[in-house]
């Protein structure tokens, strides 16, 4: 194990091969982008809605089944994420997608996933999504799914489920869904998976005395409702909900920049009479191949989908990092950085401007196109790295970090947090529904977001106002009781507590507050025997992984950043550090195989390949000046 005396003398060493490193990943505009790891369902669904279009080449199929046939574990099964365990649905539509590509129904590995489909409840159990695409070719019944009607689109803004009350992601996947689902197409699959059914029958409803209950029977009247011939609003429901759907197509075909509102926007248009060859489709089927990767193998070419992709996060992440190493904030690579974000910013209103009308426009979104949805958590680490540079336009560095301060502030939350991408998404309504069955649907204040947003304003000099006053306060009164903070968008508690420890502090809280102590005595309590920190992504549905799982580079350095922000310097640092320069590669990374990223908590996770450099190296830079600054003192 590395003495006190020489681990900051290892950390530095281990700081400046990072450093390197990450600067060799620098896109000549400027930009850093790592891939965005997800599960077979994007591979899986992508190769289904080639077919529905009547698009699917057989190179694509045969490259993208041997991807999905990779990631197939020994049980026969796929999971969610690195060392998850088994997912029914994730299983079925590789099984779906390897029977298009022509694996025999005899062959082993579609036995072992056959076989554990069936003993845990067939297609009759997979999530709503997954029964949707087999009903798009007849392999489930449409009747035998919940309704969305078009006329949704219809509600007003006030009106209880209405569009504008689910989160914008689902937002962007319920419009075009509810076009599909009017639609109710069926087209030839080229194969029949009906062997994976069980024959078992419907549930019993839920007591009509439950919100469950009530919104079943709600849904039986939608279906009986489904067959009347006569539907004097379903004409211009659907007409509104096209025209939603091509005001958000973004610049590189897209919507959202992910994955789901993507496809199902796909659908939709086509089945409103939009051919593959017309310039929205095109355009959009071409932007879906700038999310493709294709790698060669022992096995021969794969091909593999990204749920989406994170240029302006990873930028503004790895502009601090590099900061926090001690690169100089006049560095070309840091300004040719600042450049690029800057010609990002998003100045056009967006749907979140229907819960704040008036805010003036500015922000910055995940990804390289999506100016209908900025968000503020993006905007909080742009403004954070930006923030440290020193540019050659000072003054419209500033006029623009100005902006940006004063639209995140504008979409704080009347209780004092703030959500990703809308202000005040907190009606629960959407979620009792029987459709929503995966993911989150709302987007309400969470820890980590309202942690960096935080932060940020200490950084602006603005620790002291209203908006960060009542941002601190919201983040005390949502600590658990253990004295963690839950990661919405990192797992879970080790992300959640390494974000707000760093941004209460810069706020001012004393580190021997009270909340400050009870998180280091959580982090201290779930530092692995190696020295690291890790979490399972299984705590987001048994607690009882809370702060529990393998060593990572990123989980290591999020507990490494609050430790280090409350002042602690001994042993559990010491060995954290040494952990992180232990593992380091040659070249300067780290390995990372497990999910740290989260999508929707309990359903979809994210291994950012990013994370594993960007994360250590801010962490090994601060510990490196701490104890630079120490021991000049």
């Amino acid at each position: 194990m590395i003495e006190r005396t020489t681990a900051p003398v290892a950390a530095r060493e281990a700081a400046e091969r990072a450093r390197e490193y990450l600067l060799s990943l620098q896109h000549e505009e400027g930009w850093w982008k790592g891939e965005l790891e997800t599960n077979v369902t994007m591979d899986a669904e992508d190769l289904m809605l080639r077919r529905f279009l009547g698009i699917l080449d057989e190179r694509t199929l045969a490259e993208s089944a041997r991807w999905i046939r990779s990631c197939q574990r020994e049980d026969g099964t796929w999971a969610n994420f690195h060392g998850g365990p088994a997912d029914l649905s994730t299983t079925v539509e590789a099984y779906v997608a390897l029977r298009m590509a022509g694996d025999p129904l005899g062959s082993e590995h579609l036995r072992r996933a056959r076989e554990y489909i069936l003993a845990h409840g067939g297609i009759e159990a997979t999530r709503v999504f997954t029964r949707i695409w087999l009903a798009l070719f007849g392999e489930w019944s449409w009747d035998e799914l919940p309704v969305l009607p078009p006329e949704l689109v219809l509600l007003p803004d006030w009106f209880p489920l209405n569009i504008y009350d689910w989160a914008c992601w689902a937002r962007q996947t319920v419009v075009p869904l509810t076009v599909v689902g009017a639609a109710r197409p069926c087209r030839a699959l080229g194969v029949s998976v009906r062997e994976l059914r069980t024959g078992r029958p419907r549930p019993e409803p839920a007591s009509l005395l439950t919100w469950a209950g009530a919104f079943q029977r709600l849904d039986d009247v939608l279906h009986v409702l489904e067959r009347v011939p006569v539907k004097p609003l379903r004409g211009v429901a659907l007409a509104r909900a096209e025209r939603w759907i091509l005001d958000r197509q973004e610049a590189d075909g897209g919507w959202g920049g992910i994955q789901p509102p993507w496809v199902y926007s796909i659908l939709a248009l086509n089945l409103r009479g939009y051919g593959t060859d017309h310039p929205v489709l095109r355009k959009a089927l071409d932007g879906l191949d700038g999310f493709t990767i294709r790698e060669h193998t022992p096995e021969g070419w794969v091909r593999r989908l990204e749920a989406c992709q994170s240029p302006v996060w990873d930028t503004a992440l790895a502009i601090i990092a590099l900061l926090d190493a001690g690169l100089p904030p006049d560095d070309p690579a840091l300004v040719r950085a600042t450049d690029w974000v800057l010609r990002e910013e998003i100045r056009s209103d967006g749907d979140w401007s229907v819960r704040r009308p008036g805010l003036t426009p500015s922000g910055w979104a995940f990804e390289f196109a999506n100016d209908h949805y900025p968000d503020t958590d993006d905007t909080a680490e742009v403004v954070l790295g930006l923030s440290r540079v020193r540019h050659p336009e000072p003054a419209r560095l500033g006029e623009v970090l100005d902006r940006a301060v004063a639209w995140t502030t504008g979409m704080q939350s009347r209780d004092g947090g703030w959500g990703a991408f809308d202000a005040d998404n907190t009606r629960t309504l959407p979620e009792k529904l029987p459709f929503c069955d995966f993911g989150a649907v709302i987007d309400p204040p969470s820890a980590d977001v309202t942690a960096h947003i935080v932060e940020m304003l200490a950084a602006r000099g603005e620790a002291d106002g209203r908006p960060a006053r009542r941002g601190v306060r919201w983040l005390l009164r949502h600590q658990e009781r253990d004295g963690s903070w839950f990661g919405r968008w990192g797992a879970n508690h080790v992300y959640g507590t390494g974000a707000v420890v760093p941004a209460l502090v810069a706020c001012g809280i004393p580190v021997t507050h009270p909340a400050i102590r009870r998180a280091v005595g959580w982090l201290t309590r779930h530092q692995n025997p190696d020295g690291g920190w890790g979490e399972d992504l299984r705590s987001y549905v048994d607690p009882g992984w809370a702060g529990r799982g393998e060593s990572t580079a990123s989980q290591t350095a999020w507990a490494l950043l609050a430790l280090l922000a409350a002042g602690e310097r001994g042993e559990p640092v010491v060995r954290g550090v040494e952990w992180l320069t232990r593992t380091q590669r040659e070249d300067g990374g780290w390995d990372e195989p497990w999910f740290t990223g989260t999508g929707f908590p309990g359903d979809f996770y994210i291994n950012y390949h990013l994370y594993r450099l960007v994360f250590p190296l801010t962490a090994l830079g601060r510990y490196v000046e701490v104890t630079s600054d120490e021991t000049t003192g």
